[in-house]
């Protein structure tokens, strides 16, 4: 399997690898984190690091050359496979219906954008009325309509966007800075002692501040917390 990654898919590709004795190989950027690295070297996962100037598109350029290498080799396209969507549409959509049914906003950050598309067509389907905010980097605004460029938040703004996601799904696109992300991340831990990672951090900084807003006063707003703060330690964003 190889796969281009900025760390979270990797990880459970590399552990599912590890299980069924697959060989595993994954590029990412060197600017992911010391702990994403060292979990996929535990699982036993061969790294390819790819500059991080390069953003995703410079990971998914080398796992391309490596497929035209290395005979039997497959990659799973985690940002052009329907299977993304569609699997969150048939879990993750449904098992927020059936906790919070009264929902009114989604807010989720963009990384695949497979997250979003899919719960948003699952909500829909019971609920049109549904609104859905994109979340991505400031300095990485393509949903925007901007250029891709460089930002400290793992796990979204790939820097284009990809096939996994359904533009016609947004209402309407938030941007959020490194800075308020990595802020929002120690408030929450020090305040509610839930350690998450930065895209949490920065998912959260766009949900709080709509609840600031009159126009969503009263509105119940789930914001998707995609990952966990144990992969950020050595980045500094909680000292």
């Amino acid at each position: 399997i190889i796969e281009p990654t900025s760390g979270n898919t990797g990880i459970g590709l590399a552990a599912i690898a590890a299980a069924r004795g697959y060989r595993a190989i994954l590029a990412l950027p060197d600017s992911m984190s010391t702990e994403r690295r060292n979990l996929l070297k535990a699982y036993g996962a061969e790294l390819v690091l790819t500059p991080g100037a390069d953003g995703m598109k410079g990971a998914i350029r080398k796992v391309q050359s490596l497929l035209k290498e290395i005979p039997g080799a497959v990659s799973l396209g985690q940002f052009v496979n329907q299977s993304n969507p569609q699997y969150h549409e048939k879990t993750t959509g449904i098992e927020i219906l059936r906790d919070c049914p009264e929902i009114d906003v989604l807010v989720s950050g963009v990384g695949t954008g497979g997250t979003l598309t899919g719960i948003a067509r699952a909500i829909r389907k019971q609920k049109s009325s549904l609104e859905v905010i994109a979340l991505e980097p400031d300095t990485s605004a393509v949903l925007s309509g901007e250029a891709a460029g460089k930002h400290g938040i793992q796990g979204i703004g790939a820097g284009f966007v990809p096939d996994t996601l359904d533009t016609e799904q947004i209402d309407k696109v938030m941007r959020v800075s490194t800075d308020q992300a990595a802020a929002e991340t120690r408030s929450f831990v020090r305040s509610e002692g839930l350690l998450l990672g930065i895209s949490s951090g920065a998912a959260l900084s766009a949900g709080l501040s709509l609840l600031r807003d009159p126009h969503y006063f009263g509105k119940t707003i789930v914001t998707i917390l995609p990952d966990s703060g144990d992969r950020y330690l050595s980045t500094g964003i909680f000292y």
